[in-house]
């Protein structure tokens, strides 16, 4: 049964959620079945290019809502540090191209490289690029990864990681993003959810949730009700702690990328409204 306190006026879907669409197909259904808000993969940008891309979602109504992604700070050698910078730099430019008040950073991990050092790496890296960020009004969302993407994907695995990164860089324009996908299991994860919100880093929120058994240990993320991740306790937390933003549907999953994308968006809205 739907929750009659919720509605869709706080969705936003990320496109890689439905990846087989175009930029401009996803705004053409997304509005179409009156979701607000939309948070862009850098990937759907090549098409129209950024410009073009830019136009087309603001002459939609459409909120942007972030860019995912940058990061992946760490870099065995300084020339693979500073390429990851430059990328990071035209995340930013791209974010405020179309908009979006903050890109969400993946924040990388070199395997058989301590995860301390990474993890210093990272900090350094975000540091670089923060008054560039603020003179672009963008903000720096660190989504810590579930543990199994520590090698290579993020060496921040935990809220209290992130805390520690957003709050030793202690800038306006750096926060954390809050992924129940990556986050469910912890036992600190609501005092650590509180302790964001009190340094006002709280920055984002993504839900879906955890197929078990998984197949995959990318693509095979489970629609919202589906598996065993308690969201609306997660997103009590979240909201306790003074978050009011957008609500993210971030899906990776080859089962439904091979549905039809219409059928698949309605299911998302449904269980959007029953489940989160």
């Amino acid at each position: 049964m739907a929750n009659p306190l919720n509605d869709l006026s706080r969705l936003c879907i990320h496109t890689i959620t439905t990846k087989p669409w175009s930029l401009d197909q996803c705004i053409d259904n997304y509005t179409a079945a009156g979701i607000p808000a939309i948070t862009v993969w850098r990937d759907v940008l090549q098409k129209h290019g950024v410009k073009e891309s830019a136009r087309l979602i603001r002459e939609s109504g459409l909120r942007v809502t972030s860019l995912c992604r940058g990061g992946f700070f760490p870099g065995a050698t300084a020339e693979d540090r500073n390429k990851s910078l430059d990328d990071n730099r035209r995340a930013i430019e791209e974010a405020a191209e179309i908009g979006a008040p903050l890109v969400v950073l993946v924040c990388g991990a070199v395997p058989g490289q301590p995860l301390e050092k990474s993890r210093d790496q990272i900090t350094d890296g975000i540091g670089a690029l923060l008054d560039e960020a603020e003179a672009a009004n963008v903000k720096l969302a660190i989504e810590p990864l579930h543990p199994m993407y520590a090698d290579d994907r993020s060496a921040i695995n935990t809220m209290k990681q992130a805390n520690d990164v957003a709050e030793r860089l202690s800038h306006s324009h750096v926060g954390v993003a809050v992924d129940v996908y990556h986050l469910w299991w912890d036992e600190a994860l609501e005092s650590e959810i509180a302790r964001c919100g009190e340094n006002g880093n709280l920055l984002a929120f993504h839900v879906c949730d955890w197929h078990t058994p998984t197949r995959h240990l990318l693509t095979d993320r489970e629609l919202m009700g589906r598996g065993c991740i308690n969201i609306k306790e997660i997103r009590r937390w979240v909201e306790q702690a003074g978050f009011t933003g957008d609500i993210e549907v971030e899906i990776f999953s080859e089962e439904y990328w091979a549905l039809d994308q219409n059928e698949w968006l309605k299911q998302l809205t449904e269980a959007y409204l029953n489940h989160v």
